[in-house]
């Protein structure tokens, strides 16, 4: 991602925040309130390996991020986070397409040995997505979001081994 498509960026992360607050562990209230500028940590540097984006025309239809632990002892790890497509742009592919390309690119960063992402348990697509290229089910976190309707949802904790 670069730096003119974050106002774009931050559209899409606060529509799909509010759309549906059960697929993001971050609030849509305190998201929205948070300065154009915080969303610089999105693009490479720092933990962020990279942000992808997925564009029609000039609007930012799709987006994925993925973070490298920083610690030296858990270097080899990195966590895909941020996966969200449009909704007048799902089942066009382009969340398969963002997570190739990102697949792409974690494979051919050195020293990668695992990379994890966590999916509200129940979300039967992005799960799906997810086992097709790869991921396997390491863990469920129960009780790990808690949304204002009382609804508690858990999360699927999922890895894919890069190398050995």
């Amino acid at each position: 991602m670069l730096e003119p498509d974050l106002l774009a960026y931050k559209a899409l992360r606060d529509a799909m925040l509010s759309g549906h607050p059960e697929a993001f562990t971050s609030d849509a209230e305190t998201e929205r309130l948070r300065d154009l500028a915080s969303y610089r940590s999105r693009l490479a540097g720092g933990n962020t390996l990279f942000t992808l984006v997925a564009l029609d025309g000039s609007r930012v239809v799709g987006a994925l991020t993925c973070e490298r632990e920083p610690r030296h002892k858990v270097q080899h790890i990195a966590h895909l986070v941020g996966m969200m497509v449009a909704d007048t742009h799902r089942g066009r592919g382009i969340g398969r397409a963002l997570l190739a390309a990102g697949l792409d690119r974690v494979k051919a960063t050195p020293g990668l040995a695992q990379l994890t992402l966590s999916v509200t348990a129940g979300n039967r697509a992005a799960i799906g997505l997810y086992c097709g290229a790869g991921f396997e089910r390491y863990g469920h976190l129960p009780d790990a979001i808690r949304l204002p309707d009382g609804r508690r949802l858990g999360k699927d904790l999922m890895l894919l081994r890069l190398q050995g």
